[in-house]
């Protein structure tokens, strides 16, 4: 039987998964916690979404952050020595300005910022956003210091553009309206 407590942490540091030891607040921690911060979000976004086309996606996308996650986690990451579903391809991107253009035609033009509410699931979906570019930040400041695979800065960019674009058209679709500041 796997206990989910290995007592290994209780000096501070965690296994990284080349097995070596960091602090836990080391910044390649930081990226991966807020990455799976992220997964957890759009977990609860998930649940409150109507449309279930935006949930079915919330879902790849929670699976592409457990392999972003994973890429995070090693500071060795190659994309061609590792599992399949730890490789996060650049269709993913494409797949998200498609998205993105295809929605975008059913929303009012955007003239400046809008406030982050109206339905539960737009406004879940907002905060996933947010906590989608406070990771890429952290990843960012990682990549600055350590190898950190290009895709997965253009991943998580792009990902915080999706979640805006689908909160706006959770909001439409659920008949609130965009609140400009």
């Amino acid at each position: 039987m796997v206990k989910i407590y290995t007592r290994r942490g209780d000096d501070g540091s965690t296994g990284l998964f080349d097995g070596s030891r960091v602090s836990k607040d080391h910044i390649r921690c930081e990226a991966y916690g807020d990455v799976d911060e992220l997964a957890a979000v759009l977990g609860i976004a998930r649940a409150f979404v109507e449309d279930r086309e935006i949930a079915d996606g919330l879902l790849e996308i929670q699976k592409d952050l457990f392999a972003i996650g994973a890429q995070l986690a090693d500071p060795k990451y190659e994309s061609r020595k590792v599992k399949e579903k730890t490789v996060v391809t650049e269709e993913k991107i494409v797949a998200f300005e498609r998205t993105m253009d295809r929605y975008e035609g059913e929303l009012p033009p955007l003239k400046g910022f809008i406030l982050r509410c109206g339905t539960k699931g737009a406004s879940f979906l907002h905060l996933a956003c947010t906590v989608c570019r406070r990771g890429e930040r952290r990843i960012v400041l990682l990549a600055r210091q350590a190898a950190v695979p290009p895709i997965v800065v253009k991943y998580v960019n792009r990902l915080s553009d999706l979640l805006f674009v689908l909160a706006r058209v959770e909001n439409r679709r659920g008949g609130e309206q965009q609140i400009d500041w």
